[in-house]
């Protein structure tokens, strides 16, 4: 829901990176007039009620179930909250007395995710996975304060033992952990800024925008995922033992560079490299520049490949 409430600000704010434009007209084309009524309390800037957009893990259906749920006076409670900050639509007063118009409101958010998030998941699966190999390694190699260094430096700092996060919405305030722990939640679509949700559950959270330069997979829907030209190519080339063997490596060793993958393999490094290279061209794996290594993580193409083989 985090996700889906990102990618619908990038998919009304025209000034977002050039990198969505593709996703956006596709998805706008797509959209539904059922999806107003969500895209009108989730505006390109300012904040989202945290009934739509909370930081639990689940299926769409669990999560869609959950808003569908909400207390009327949570929903009070929120847009109360909100309404001192920014304009709401008139018809939000209406949600926390009639359940109809909240049924309508996840009704409409369901149409949002089958339209804009849906059918791009595996692609963004693939970009958070990337992310996360990278976070990992910067854990390996320098611990807490290397990889909170180099989380997102525009907005994000580390002066221990205080982490400074400059918000895009310059709400300033301090946050005390008390022992619970942070959650960092990687954004595919979070590319302006991060963002804290304090009150999270259970415990708080910031969304950070991926590392772009760690990730070149493109928005593609799943759809047209199987039925690439370039994929299919390199499916060809990629049959026989060795090529498999590879693929398996990266997926029980999700983050390795390439001399690691060499050395779990029993091969030269050239050869872990030009096999690497063939996954990645067929959409299987994804390999990024982490420093002055080659980092390869495997998509949720090439998962789903092995699972089927097993």
């Amino acid at each position: 829901m985090l996700e889906l409430a990102n990618a619908v600000r990038v998919l009304q704010d025209r000034s977002q990176p050039v990198r969505y434009e593709v996703w956006r007209r596709r998805a706008r084309a797509r959209l539904p007039p059922q999806a107003r009524l969500a895209l009108g309390l989730i505006p390109p800037r300012g904040w989202t009620p945290t009934f739509l957009a909370r930081g639990q893990p689940g299926s769409p259906q669990d999560l869609l179930e959950q808003i569908r749920s909400t207390s009327p006076q949570e929903i009070r409670q929120t847009l109360a909250g909100l309404a001192e900050h920014q304009p709401l639509p008139s018809w939000s007063r209406q949600l926390g007395d009639d359940p109809r118009v909240l049924q309508q409101l996840a009704d409409s958010m369901h149409v949002l995710h089958a339209t804009v998030l849906g059918p791009y998941w595996p692609s963004v699966t693939t970009s958070l996975a990337a992310d996360r190999a990278v976070r990992m390694r910067e854990m390996l190699d320098g611990g807490v304060e290397r990889l909170l260094t180099g989380l997102y430096p525009p907005r994000v700092r580390w002066r221990s033992p205080t982490l400074e996060v400059a918000m895009a919405s310059g709400i300033e305030g301090d946050l005390r952990l008390e022992g619970r722990g942070l959650l960092l939640v990687p954004s595919l679509f979070g590319s302006q800024s991060p963002v804290i949700d304090p009150d999270a559950e259970p415990q708080p959270l910031l969304t950070y925008p991926v590392d772009f330069g760690a990730t070149s997979t493109p928005l593609t829907p799943f759809s047209e995922v199987s039925v690439s030209r370039n994929a299919s190519a390199a499916l060809t080339a990629l049959l026989g033992r060795t090529r498999a063997a590879v693929l398996h490596a990266i997926a029980t060793h999700p983050g390795c560079n390439t001399a690691e993958l060499a050395g779990v393999l029993g091969i030269g490094p050239s050869g872990a490299s030009q096999h690497a290279t063939v996954l990645r061209q067929a959409g299987l794996v994804t390999t990024l520049r982490h420093r002055n290594n080659a980092v390869h993580t495997p998509t949720s193409a090439g998962l789903n490949l092995l699972m089927q083989g097993t």
